[in-house]
């Protein structure tokens, strides 16, 4: 190709570690990257020096990419390039308000799905042949890429407890265990660390950050590998970032988890979290077992080359022009909040 220019579509701070590996294998095969960023909860400044914004939607008409990563749900029709969803997460089983895996939503706007794992590429496949106007791809998630790379080695000399919980009201363990949680840090028997979404409520953030202590820290960062890497245990209730722990073969327990499977350590007690931390500690082999099945079925790919998948079969698609069999459907009511939101009227 003579022309690999390349946009990043992102409206959310975790879309920078996303993305970055990404960026990453396209530079080294020469190619160029510009970063959309747009929305009121995107942060400018967490971009890098080194990387390269581009302003509005008339730039990146000019800028002419010829493919569009979005670890997102929707992407604007009107502007260039394939359009490739990468994901923002894993299917952690969220359902949407219409009782349906969100995970799995089609909305009209992509012209190729890479996928993580065989539990996700078969439904997206059954849904590539309903619909037609999308191709699948199993290549594995870039976001963890960087996960499969060595640790500079900085960990605490007691287990270190990462503790990671989801926004949403219904099923953030925050609240619920915030006393527990501060009863154990007091007693230095494990470090831990404390990370939560970006839509984490400000008053859960700001009681965690009040408990800190020697053995407690609060991590604000918009990159969780380092911290997936660090921790030898993670205590979570229904975000998908447990998954990305799970991958790394170490055990995760869970309060009021909806899926609670056999590869979690899950409590509806908070009583029983020190006992269940201790016994995932132990890495009992019946637990052990289970989780390398579900990495099986989840991200079998262990070696951090997920990007150049993705990269190589965008590649592929572009040179031989391989698209879906029918094109993608008009949405003009998702057109129009789209264009409404991004402030572009031109036709």
């Amino acid at each position: 190709m003579t022309n690999k220019k390349y946009l990043f579509f992102i409206s959310q701070n975790y879309s920078f570690a996303i993305l970055r590996p990404l960026q990453k294998a396209i530079l080294a095969r020469g190619g160029e990257v510009r970063w959309f960023l747009y929305g009121s909860e995107i942060r400018h400044e967490f971009l890098r020096s080194n990387e390269t914004k581009i302003e509005s939607i008339s730039d990146i008409n000019r800028y002419g990419p010829i493919a569009v990563f979005v670890p997102g749900n929707t992407v604007p029709a009107f502007i260039p390039g394939l359009k490739v969803a990468v994901f923002h997460g894993f299917n952690s089983g969220k359902l949407n308000r219409k009782g349906r895996e969100d995970h799995f939503n089609i909305r009209g706007c992509f012209d190729l799905y890479c996928t993580q794992g065989p539990n996700t590429t078969k439904t997206f496949q059954a849904l590539a042949n309903k619909h037609q106007h999308f191709l699948v791809c199993e290549t594995g998630w870039p976001a963890i890429d960087p996960l499969f790379e060595p640790l500079v080695d900085n960990k605490s000399n007691i287990p270190t407890v990462l503790m990671c919980s989801t926004f949403s009201r219904n099923l953030t363990c925050a609240p619920i265990l915030l006393d527990t949680i501060k009863r154990l840090s007091q007693t230095g028997k494990w470090q831990w660390k404390i990370q939560f979404h970006p839509k984490m409520d400000p008053k859960i953030v700001a009681q965690y950050k009040a408990i800190q202590s020697e053995y407690l820290t609060f991590v604000e960062t918009d990159n969780v590998i380092p911290l997936l890497q660090e921790a030898d245990v993670m205590l979570c209730d229904t975000s998908s970032v447990l998954i990305m722990f799970l991958l790394q073969g170490k055990p995760v327990v869970t309060f009021n988890n909806i899926s609670p499977n056999d590869y979690l350590i899950n409590i509806k007690d908070a009583n029983k979290l020190e006992e269940s931390l201790a016994l995932a500690l132990e890495k009992p082999e019946w637990l052990m077992k289970n989780i390398q099945e579900f990495i099986s079925q989840t991200h079998p790919a262990q070696d951090g080359l997920a990007s150049v998948r993705i990269l190589d079969k965008v590649e592929n698609m572009i040179n031989s022009a391989e698209r879906a069999a029918k094109s993608k459907p008009m949405n003009l009511i998702r057109a129009f909040k789209m264009r409404k939101e991004l402030s572009y009227w031109k036709f």
